[in-house]
């Protein structure tokens, strides 16, 4: 059963405890509310500001599961302040782990202070959970995906375009390595796990990945550095530093260039480039 009383009062608390830079947004020069602003909270949970201020006035249905998690992740809750949100509403909690999808606020922390870099953060599976603005600028919006979908190791096999984005000499490596992984995932998480799901379904969809498959190699890691083909910029070679949060299971990956080189200064211009389809999809 839902606590209205309870739910209003916690989202009111975290609400006026977030400052503006937790959590990416400009603080302004004519700012008077301790915290954040309703209409903040709602933008960066997807709602409107009018559904989100009935619950923090007690009114309205009750939310739903889906709509729990996102004030969850748009908030920066820790996982136990995400269970707490859940139980208030009257849902139990997801489950934490690799399955899980609610990012660290640590995590979103680091996140909201690329925007000047690509950058993702992906579960073990390879679906990306967030981008920052350069890191859709350089693969595009990847979140929307859904289904098996989401996993880029599934669209690797599946979606020939996926492979567009990446330089043709490095694809039966990376074939391998997307392989290698999935093998490994499925070994540490057992026959009834998603990943085994997305190992079947690419078996049966897939003569390439079948006969990598069967050569049953493990341990086949990234190279630090990966070699894009941007549709716009040409090729761009760059730096990959990850980010493991333990608790969770989520990888963040930040791409960087060597200052002076040819692909620093793609990731100069591709800043530009990001800004302006940003502001022309806004427009």
């Amino acid at each position: 059963m839902i606590d209205r009383a309870g739910l209003a009062e916690f989202l009111w608390r975290r609400r006026e405890s977030l400052q503006p830079e937790d959590v990416g947004l400009p603080r302004g020069r004519r700012r008077r509310t301790s915290g954040l602003r309703r209409e903040e909270v709602a933008s960066l949970c997807h709602m409107s500001t009018d559904y989100y201020a009935r619950l923090e006035r007690e009114r309205g249905p009750q939310p739903s599961e889906q709509m729990i998690a996102s004030i969850a992740q748009g908030l920066h809750l820790s996982l136990d302040e995400r269970d707490h949100l859940f139980r208030l509403a009257g849902h139990n909690p997801p489950t934490r782990g690799a399955s899980s999808e609610h990012i660290s606020p640590g995590l979103l922390r680091v996140l909201d202070r690329l925007a000047d870099t690509p950058a993702e953060i992906v579960t073990e599976l390879g679906e990306t959970l967030r981008q920052s603005p350069l890191g859709v600028a350089l693969t595009g919006d990847t979140t929307g995906y859904t289904g098996p979908a989401r996993s880029r190791g599934y669209r690797w096999f599946t979606d020939p375009a996926t492979r567009e984005l990446y330089a043709p000499e490095d694809h039966p490596f990376l074939s391998r390595m997307f392989v290698s992984g999935l093998r490994g995932i499925v070994t540490l998480r057992g026959p009834g796990s998603r990943a085994a799901h997305l190992a079947d379904l690419l078996l049966a969809q897939s003569e390439e990945f079948r006969s990598l498959w069967k050569n049953h190699e493990i341990g086949i890691r990234p190279d630090a550095s990966k070699r894009f083909v941007h549709p716009e910029l040409g090729a761009l070679e760059l730096n990959c530093q990850t980010l493991l949060d333990p608790e969770q299971g989520h990888l963040l990956f930040v791409y960087t260039a060597v200052p002076g080189s040819e692909s620093h200064d793609k990731l100069q211009l591709l800043s530009v480039i990001g800004t302006q389809a940003l502001r022309s999809g806004n427009g």
